[in-house]
């Protein structure tokens, strides 16, 4: 992946003219569109490979199993076109590192959830996010999810990891992250999904927060 406005859309609608229309409305302003099981299971696979025509792929499936299913799962996800993974680390190294080789063989990306943005995410995963931000490195990962909900976890695993891998956060927008604030805290790209995709005019919605990004990313700079 490669950074421009540093936002990706997390295209969780369910109907597949609305989700190409959309993907075409933001396409200026989003460097990739994630997709997870909502779109994924009301159209099929073949999705995938119609939205990447707009943007980079990122498949949500939050791959969660033992080594021999993640496996499986990752191999027909990158078959169908998607440039990258978001797998679960608590399920452990050899189960992440099986999603990792199928990605190298692929040469494509895997994404690790350090801890997710939602409230209930942080009972039970922020706990172990520190370790698992640590084994995503070890297992040469693309990159890490962490909560924009929560930017003072997003500088946390920034501290850990560096500038090894790329940070991907969740949550702008709808769950009340704030782009600027997860951008400063040192996240690579901000995940915003019904603040565009329910917004009346998607493309307007979205050039809004691109100008956002880019005001906070001048200020760094």
């Amino acid at each position: 992946m490669e950074k421009n406005t540093c936002m990706i859309l997390a295209l969780d609608v369910t109907d597949r003219k609305e989700a190409l229309r959309i993907s075409e409305d933001v396409r200026e302003f989003v460097d990739a569109i994630k997709v997870g099981y909502p779109l994924i299971l009301a159209t099929g696979l073949e999705i995938i490979r119609e939205l990447a025509i707009f943007a980079p792929i990122i498949a949500d499936l939050k791959v969660a199993d033992i080594p021999n299913t993640n496996q499986l799962i990752c191999e027909q996800v990158f078959k169908a076109g998607a440039d990258a993974v978001i797998v679960q680390g608590f399920t452990g190294k050899d189960s992440l590192d099986a999603c990792q080789e199928v990605a190298s063989e692929y040469k494509k990306d895997i994404f690790v959830i350090s801890e997710m943005s939602h409230p209930g995410g942080a009972e039970f995963l922020q706990p172990v996010a520190e370790a698992i931000a640590k084994m995503a490195a070890e297992s040469g990962a693309f990159g890490l999810v962490a909560p924009a909900t929560r930017p003072e976890r997003v500088k946390r695993i920034r501290e850990i990891i560096g500038d090894e891998l790329a940070i991907i956060s969740p949550g702008v927008g709808a769950q009340g992250g704030k782009a600027s604030d997860v951008i400063a805290a040192g996240a690579d790209w901000v995940i915003v999904g019904r603040s565009i995709y329910n917004a009346e005019s998607p493309r307007e919605a979205a050039r809004m927060i691109a100008e956002e990004i880019e005001a906070e990313l001048r200020k760094e700079s």
